[in-house]
């Protein structure tokens, strides 16, 4: 495992010192990502069940799919090397709230509230954080709730709270951010010729994006008027903020 750790922060250049990174932590680096994995496994189970117990009560999955992952090492020192703080095992977990990713991608608008709402009455899960860039999309179009979970993952010895970062959104939203992502991500995107009217451009897809999730939600609403899910408190979870004493999502 040290050796595999070294391989990869030896290639990279950009970073001072990144050979020294976790080297002497190699094993302790490779035990916390290892929870960060059953931290994901947690709570994609979760997901899945309240996936399965609306299937049967509505007759309808307001899960599409779930994805997740384990942040890369170098993406990891890299975050921490902007952050400004130190680049130890310990700092990962003090200054980092998205190491471990779920994204759970719904059907529909109210879908995505109402997951988040009976994901976080679970007595075992503390909300960290919240983010609703539904209502307050952000300045380029991008539509997402985010939500800095605790979740408590039992090991041979102990009970240790992990957190997770869970995205939920649209199919739609999804289709956007990840093509977003592919073009934003260009390596040479500055080098485009009007980069501030693709980005005008993008924005301008987001919103009619926007319009479409309301409209489907509203075609939704009549087919299915008396097979809502269960009712969620949408007003209270979107004003819901909780102080976090680390890092922004």
């Amino acid at each position: 495992m040290e050796n595999e750790l070294q391989k990869t922060f030896l290639d990279t250049t950009d970073i001072p010192d990144i050979q020294t990174y976790f080297v002497n932590q190699a094993f302790e680096f490779q035990e916390l990502m290892m929870m960060y994995s059953c931290a994901i496994r947690e709570m994609r189970t979760k997901l899945e069940v309240l996936n399965d117990e609306l299937s049967i009560h509505h007759q309808r999955n307001p899960i599409e799919f779930i994805t997740s992952r384990v942040k890369k090492p170098l993406s990891i020192v890299e975050k921490l090397h902007r952050y400004g703080v130190p680049v130890s095992v310990e700092s990962v977990e003090k200054n980092l709230n998205d190491v471990a990713g779920v994204r759970v991608i719904c059907s529909f608008i109210d879908d995505i509230y109402t997951v988040a709402d009976m994901l976080l009455r679970q007595d075992d899960i503390t909300l960290i954080k919240k983010k609703d860039y539904i209502e307050h999309p952000k300045d380029n179009g991008y539509r997402s709730l985010h939500l800095i979970i605790e979740i408590p993952v039992f090991f041979s010895n102990q009970k240790k709270n992990m957190r997770v970062e869970v995205q939920i959104r649209t199919i739609a939203m999804d289709f956007w951010a990840s093509v977003d992502h592919q073009l934003k991500y260009k390596q040479d995107i500055d080098d485009v010729e009007n980069v501030d009217e693709l980005s005008a451009e993008l924005k301008d897809c987001a919103d009619i994006i926007a319009q479409t999730d309301r409209r489907m939600q509203a075609i939704k609403d009549k087919i299915y008027p008396g097979n809502a899910l269960p009712q969620t408190n949408m007003d209270k979870l979107k004003k819901l903020t909780i102080p976090l004493n680390n890092r922004e999502l």
